[in-house]
This record gives structure tokens, sequence and C-alpha cells, in this order.
């Protein structure tokens, strides 16, 4: 008790005498003349503290590569295996059921016959060409629509890849029939013109033709064409489009907006593209595209396709397309003469210029287009492994990019033996590309947005 009250005595005296010191203080600058000052101040600065960084993770990119590929189920790869070699089966089945039409219309004498209809309505030897053709395509189109159905629509159900009814695909078949009778009437009525011409030489005349009339394909395709099979509008403002869009503003593709379409009318597919020549480029992608991946791999898959735009790949594919016509144009010259001189009689079949004779013509470029597989399947796997790489450096979501690769893997075999991939994938294998994407990452581990971003799996 009593050191509380000295305590409270003491507290006092301290007080009274501060207030003792201040009222002399204020009464000695009064009698100073000086005014009151302001007690003293101090400038504190703030900055903010430096952002703790990610350690840097170490990364191998073989490990990371099968984690990743260890994501899809037993069951979901045996199924995308199956599908991918029944595919190769049917390449072969393809080319055997061809031949097999084009042979009856030739020993049947069904090809002369169409030839005589056309003579007895014009004698326009340049009109007797469509009025074939018309016919001839007609009757093709028939005899390989059982093969067609099977593998446009059950077997696409089979495996899950299409949402299509069979009234719907009928309806897409249709106008696939129409615009393909009318383009290809134009393409092979030309053709004839050019044959009349040059006669022998016609394969050069043949290869200018055909690409000049596949760079028209490509200019019509996005504006006059795709919007016959698929609903097209604008996609929404939005972070995904900004970002696609300063995409490709950065990277020059002359597109002014970007689409959205709705491909899930016909499958669960994701896609994108980067189309047309000569003011009509537009920048697509799927509606599926949007509802399956993150914004993340949406730009992933974008910085591909407009990297096929800037590297050129349109027409470096004409340029080696033309080769290829080239080639197989020659091909199919001199296969009409090695045939027709055999069984030229029982065919009523003798010239080039004769439209009788394009079954010979049809069967020997089909033949040399098998043969030719694995040729033209790396042309493109190039062309696709060079966007591929031009993506993720200008997208630069390496884990993104893989985990895309495996959604692609529905309906593209993920780990292809060696030679499989190098004869029949015309595009890198989803382990390719899987791989192409870690060992990228691995070299920019460094960088902030890198070391910043998803930890790859291992």
């Amino acid at each position: 008790m009593f050191n509380t009250h000295l305590r409270t005595v003491m507290f006092a005296l301290t007080s009274l005498a501060f207030l003792a010191f201040a009222v002399c203080t204020v009464a000695e600058a009064q009698m100073l003349g000086a005014p009151p000052r302001p007690a003293p101040t101090v400038s504190v600065q703030m900055q903010a503290l430096p952002a703790i960084e990610k350690p840097i993770i170490p990364l191998d990119p073989d490990k990371a590569t099968a984690a990743y590929l260890a994501r899809v189920s037993d069951n979901a790869t045996a199924r995308s295996n199956a599908y991918v070699d029944g595919g190769y089966l049917l390449q072969l089945v393809d080319v055997v059921y061809v031949l097999v039409v084009m042979g009856l219309l030739l020993w049947l004498r069904i090809s002369a016959r169409l030839r005589g209809i056309a003579q007895n309505l014009t004698r326009s030897r340049f009109w007797q060409t469509p009025i074939y053709f018309v016919l001839f395509f007609i009757i093709t189109t028939l005899a390989v629509f059982p093969l067609t159905l099977y593998e446009g629509f059950f077997r696409e159900h089979a495996y899950g890849l299409s949402n299509q009814s069979i009234t719907q695909w009928l309806g897409d078949f249709g106008k696939e029939f129409a615009v393909g009778l009318i383009l290809a009437t134009i393409l092979v009525t030309l053709l004839y013109a050019g044959i009349r011409k040059a006669r022998r030489g016609w394969w050069l005349w043949g290869t200018g033709l055909t690409i000049v009339f596949a760079a028209f394909m490509l200019l019509i395709f996005p504006v006059f064409l795709a919007p016959l099979f698929n609903h097209y509008t604008v996609l929404p403002n939005g972070p995904v489009k900004q970002q696609i869009q300063s995409l490709a503003r950065a990277n020059g593709v002359p597109a002014d907006d970007v689409f959205v379409f709705d491909a899930s009318r016909q499958s669960n597919r994701i896609s994108a593209n980067v189309s047309g020549l000569f003011g009509t480029t537009r920048i697509a992608l799927t509606d599926t595209l949007l509802k399956r991946t993150s914004p993340a791999e949406t730009k992933a898959v974008l910085g591909h396709e407009i990297g096929h735009y800037v590297l050129g790949h349109t027409l470096t594919g004409l340029l080696w397309l033309s080769l290829v016509l080239l080639v197989g144009f020659w091909f199919a010259s001199f296969a009409f003469r090695v045939f027709t001189s055999l069984f030229g009689g029982n065919w009523d079949v003798r010239t080039i210029d004769d439209p009788a004779g394009l079954p010979v013509l049809y069967a020997a470029f089909t033949v040399f287009m098998l043969l030719a597989t694995p040729f033209t399947n790396t042309i493109t796997r190039t062309a696709e492994t060079e966007a591929d790489i031009f993506g993720l450096n200008a997208v630069r979501q390496p884990d993104a990019f893989a985990t895309v690769a495996l959604k692609l893997g529905e309906y593209r075999k993920l780990e292809p033996s060696h030679w499989e991939e190098i004869l029949f994938f015309d595009h890198p294998s989803g382990r390719s590309r899987i791989a192409m994407a870690m060992r990228w990452k691995k070299e920019h581990l460094a960088d902030p947005d890198i070391r910043n971003g998803p930890v790859s799996p291992q």
C-alpha cells in the first residue's frame, strides 16, 4: 500500500515538473518575440521488399516426358492406338477399293459409255469433259459410299470421336459432295483443255494449273467454304481474345478479329487455324478448344497456328506440293501410256486427251500418292515441328503445350515406334512434342516467368 502511494506522489510531481518546464519554455519564447515552433519531424522512406523468387528446380526432360505420358490411362492409350493402327489398314483398303472401282469402269466399258453420252449431247470437246466428269463423279461417289459411311460415321462413333447423328452426317456429306462436284468439274475441265493443247507434256501444264487452283482454294476457303459447314461468330471480348490479338499483332498476323466456330456439332476434337491469303487471313478456333482447355493451353495452340503463318508454311507448302504433283502427274502420264498400250483396246481408250481414260489417270495417281506417303508426311511433319518451336518461343507455356499434346492423343498415337512416326505420322507424336517442350523448359529454367510457372511432373 505504501509503495502504491509513493508511485502516485512521484507521478504527480513528475507531471507538475514537465508542465512547469513547458510553460517556462513558451513564456521564454514569447519574451524573446519568437512564435511557438513545431516539434521536429523525420521523413520516413518506404519501399517494397524484393519478391522472393521460387528456387530453380532441376528438370530432367526425359523423366518429365515420361511423367506426362503416364497421366494417360492404359485404356485410353489402347483405344487411341487401335484407332490409329486401324487407320493404317484403311489407307491400304482405300487404295485397293479405288483401284477396283476404276478397273470396273474400264473393263466393263462404263467409262467409254459415259464418254459416248457426252458426245451425244454436244460436239464441243470442251463441254464433253464436264458432262463426262459429272457422271463419273456421281458414279464413283456412289460406289465408294459404303466405305465412306463406315470410315466417316460408324467408325468415328465406335471410338467416341463423333457427335453427329446420321442425319447431320449425311447433311455435311451432301454439302461436301456438292462443293467437290463443282470445284473438281472446273479443275478437270481445264486440265483436259490443257492436255489437248500440250499432249505429251501435259503433266507440266497440269502441275501449274493445280497449284494455281490450290492457291485459289486457300484464298476463298475461310470466307466462302468454311461457313458452309460451321457457324462462325466473333469471339467475345475478354482476356483470352485480348491475349490472342496481342500475340497476332506482335507477330504481324493481319487479322482484324478472332472467330470461333461450332466444331462441337461434329466432334470434341480441339483445333484452331490461321487461314487465308491476300486479305482473307482469319484466326479461328473451335468452341471445343475454349471449353476443353485452360487459357494457357488455348494460347499455346494459337501460338502454334500463328507460327504456321509467320514461317510462311502456306507458300512453302504450295512449293512442295508443286514438286509432288509434278512427279505424280508424270507418273500418271507414264502409267497411262503403258496400260493403254496393253489394254486400251479392251477399254476403248487410246489417247491421253480422251476423258474416258480418266480412271487410268486416277488409279495411277492414287497409287503414286500411297507410295509418296512417307515423303509427304515428312514435309508436313517438319512444318508442324517448326510451328511447335515457334509457339514455344512466342507463348512460353511449355507445360500447357504438353497437356494439349495429351488431349490430342485421343485420336493420335502418343508413343509410336521410331519408324512408325517417320513413315506414317504427318504430325509429331505426342511423345515428341512433350519431349520438345520439356527440353525447351530446361534451357529456360533461369527465366523468371518459367521459374515461377507450373512445376513439371517428374
